[in-house]
């Protein structure tokens, strides 16, 4: 105890008063920390769910979590370009989460597959055009773009959280 107080002691006459770092300082210190942690590629608990396709004379959805982990058993929703609010077909994928269903090629325009699966879910639509190319892949997610704008919002989020803390009152 001694000793801490003595270290203590040393730190106050060494340091003068308004070198010691600041509440504000603190804060402004605590959000630059953070905006460094969300810039570093780091494995999560949370994860949302991907549908990827593929275009032949069937069409074929495969449902993943972002995490590339299948999603096995998910209830798949096929709803045609006529009618949207109704489902053209259900079912259920695989084990690797892979779903295959052939459009009528009466009905061109926008078909819209959805999994659900545990609570997770996502949606693609897939425009069915006869002069599209077979045999494409497709795939959802954010862009490198999207993904540091929104690290970027964040870093500077906290940055104006920590100055508007910082900032003297005025009596």
């Amino acid at each position: 105890m001694a000793l801490k107080r003595s270290l203590y002691q040393h730190i106050r006459q060494v340091v003068p008063l308004r070198q010691r770092l600041t509440f504000g300082g603190l804060l402004l210190l605590i959000a630059l920390a953070n905006g460094l942690s969300l810039s570093l590629p780091v494995p999560l608990l949370a994860h949302g769910a991907l549908l990827k396709y593929t275009h032949t004379a069937a069409i074929t959805v495969q449902a993943v979590y972002d995490t590339g982990q299948s999603m096995t058993g998910a209830q798949i929703t096929v709803y045609a370009p006529d009618n949207p609010a109704r489902p053209w077909l259900t079912g259920i994928s695989d084990a690797e989460g892979r779903f295959s269903f052939v459009p009528d090629p009466d009905l061109p325009g926008t078909w819209s597959v959805r999994a659900r699966h545990a609570g997770h879910g996502a949606m693609v639509h897939i425009p069915i055009n006869p002069e599209q190319p077979e045999h494409s892949l497709r795939k959802q997610g954010y862009t490198a773009g999207q993904r540091a704008l929104m690290a970027a919002s964040v870093v500077w989020g906290c940055i104006g959280t920590a100055l508007y803390f910082s900032r003297r009152r005025t009596s």
